[in-house]
């Protein structure tokens, strides 16, 4: 037994890291994003409000083979299988059991290396992108710029984050600067990034001004900056991260490659720091160092046998943790609300709202989350009504409300339960539901504002152009109905907060007849930095973004 653990424990190792893979994705419910990216497979495209489009391509072909959890999670999992085998290779005194033990001993690796999320294939092009890196510095050649260049391309397709891995590699390495290889590599990756890029151009830049200027922007607290270290450090473990995190920062590179590890390690970490001042940092940004984390912990780790020791000591804990955590997230044996309704929620109560909203389409309330997981479970067309107060997401880009103007509807939700005559009793809560014989949401409606900043003094009224983007769908479907009552309101905001309302007194017949009109309004604000947005809404309908944010000072 021991000589063939010897001769075939690299094979052991992938195959059981495989099947315990397989097995966790088929019987563990979607989580919400999850769920949102399958929707995102279902309008696939070369971009999306929030991320590139790698996740949703992946999702595409798995599911095509498994219209199932296991189809949703097929080539992320796959992803991160390889992920291990190309990081192995990174190394260059290897010691398979260490690096066993520590691929065991990152927690997140195995209950989350399945997850259908666009850190799954980040992790996995990162690692490529290392191993197409050291081939390129070790030669120069057309093929390896080809590769390197394609590797760039692919991290970019998987999350923005990615610019950073470049980046600090870039900075570990000058001289790569007059190698026109190197130069040769980028002009490859811009290539094939530029599908993506004309999406953007398309859709006015709005991933890179949502992630820039939108996102993660929120007073100061300092839990923002003590929550980021402590997640960072239970990330990499939980329980050996203690000792891997040192390990690597203490290792003194050997070579080029480890130095552009060391630089992403520590640049990413240190970028996710400040970022903290400027607002809440999800623990999972950091995912990419965690290749950087394994190849220099293992490197440090190789050399000093007290630490290995410790180690494989800690293993059996990781491992008993990680088996528990399996475990609780296939079968609902733990009566605790929380994981219940993360991980046991979502199997059954789907079918029954299903047969009693007769299968037509459904509408949520503000959630991309429910709206998705409910979609993929009930088998319904579902749309999430975006409120004016709330963020965007993609459901204000698909065409899915174009598709259910002025059809038969249900609308469901689990706040405000009182607008609802029925209702059903979930594990999520009890759900209102309520038909609408004629959906009249006109989300797709775009107010062009100008100027888009604005400057006044206290206690002036300001004028804005506005022009009306109506689509040719929608513009028919006013022309025909009598809409009345319906209301277009400016939203005022400070920062997050919001406000107050200004009521228009704008129609969407007087839209739809007259393009373009002035309109004066008095913010009655004192002096500081605002933001305001239009939104429109009829009946029961949410008020909808109908514009983008537009700047105002009043000094």
């Amino acid at each position: 037994m021991k000589q063939f653990f010897s001769k075939h424990h690299r094979l052991l190792f992938y195959t059981a890291w495989i099947a315990l893979g397989l097995l966790q994705s088929r019987f563990t419910e979607l989580q919400d994003d999850e769920a949102y990216y399958w929707v995102y497979s279902k309008f696939f495209d070369w971009g999306y409000f929030d991320h590139p489009p790698m996740t949703g391509l992946l999702i595409k072909i798995g599911y095509a083979i498994f219209p199932n959890e296991l189809g949703v999670r097929l080539f992320p999992l796959l992803l991160n299988v390889l992920s291990l085998v190309i990081i192995e290779k990174l190394f260059t005194n290897k010691k398979p059991l260490l690096f066993y033990a520590i691929a065991l001993s990152i927690a997140v690796l195995q209950l989350s290396g399945f997850a259908a999320v666009p850190d799954i294939p980040l992790i996995f092009f990162t690692a490529l992108f290392f191993w197409c890196y050291k081939k390129f510095i070790g030669n120069y050649s057309l093929l390896n710029s080809l590769l390197l260049g394609i590797s760039i391309a692919l991290l970019f397709y998987s999350k923005y984050h990615a610019v950073l891995i470049v980046l600090f590699t870039l900075l570990s390495n000058l001289k790569l600067f007059t190698k026109y290889q190197a130069w040769l590599a980028v002009i490859i990756a811009l290539l094939l990034f530029a599908p993506h890029l004309w999406w953007q151009y398309q859709h006015d830049w709005v991933s890179f001004r949502y992630h820039l200027f939108e996102s993660n922007v929120n007073a100061y607290k300092f839990s923002f900056t003590s929550e980021y270290i402590l997640g960072q450090l239970l990330l990499p473990g939980p329980i050996a991260g203690f000792i891997l995190l040192p390990a690597a920062f203490l290792y003194q590179y050997k070579n080029d490659t480890e130095k552009a590890l060391r630089y992403t390690l520590i640049g990413i970490y240190v970028f996710f720091l400040l970022s903290s001042f400027r607002g809440k940092v999800e623990g999972n940004w950091t995912s990419p160092v965690l290749v950087s984390l394994i190849v220099l912990s293992h490197q440090y780790i190789n050399e000093k046998i007290k630490w290995e020791k410790i180690l494989y000591r800690l293993l059996p804990v990781t491992l008993v943790l990680v088996l528990f955590a399996r475990i609780i997230m296939i079968a609902d044996v733990l009566p605790v609300k929380e994981i219940q309704t993360r991980y046991h929620a979502w199997k059954e109560w789907p079918r029954q709202m299903k047969e009693k909203t007769k299968g037509l389409p459904v509408v949520f309330s503000n959630s991309y989350q429910r709206a998705s997981k409910y979609w993929f479970y009930s088998g319904q067309t579902t749309y999430s009504q975006n409120w004016y107060r709330e963020r965007r997401n993609n459901y204000n880009f698909w065409p899915i409300e174009d598709s259910l103007l002025g059809k038969p509807v249900y609308f469901l939700d689990k706040h405000l339960l009182y607008r609802f005559p029925d209702s059903l009793k979930t594990p999520i809560g009890e759900i209102g539901y309520m038909y609408d014989s004629s959906l009249t949401s006109f989300a797709k409606i775009k107010i062009v504002v100008t100027p888009k900043e604005l400057n006044v003094k206290e206690g002036e009224t300001i004028t804005l152009n506005c022009r009306f983007e109506i689509p040719e769908h929608y513009s028919s479907f006013i022309r025909l109905h009598d809409i009345i009552n319906d209301t277009t309101r400016v939203g005022l905001f400070k920062g997050q907060e919001w406000l107050k309302d200004i009521f228009t007194g704008l129609s969407l017949k007087q839209m739809n007849e007259k393009r373009e009109t002035f309109l004066k309004m008095d913010p009655a604000l004192p002096k500081g930095k605002y933001y305001l947005r239009f939104a429109i809404n009829y009946g029961h309908n949410n008020p909808t973004h109908n514009s983008d944010k537009i700047e105002l000072v009043i000094e």
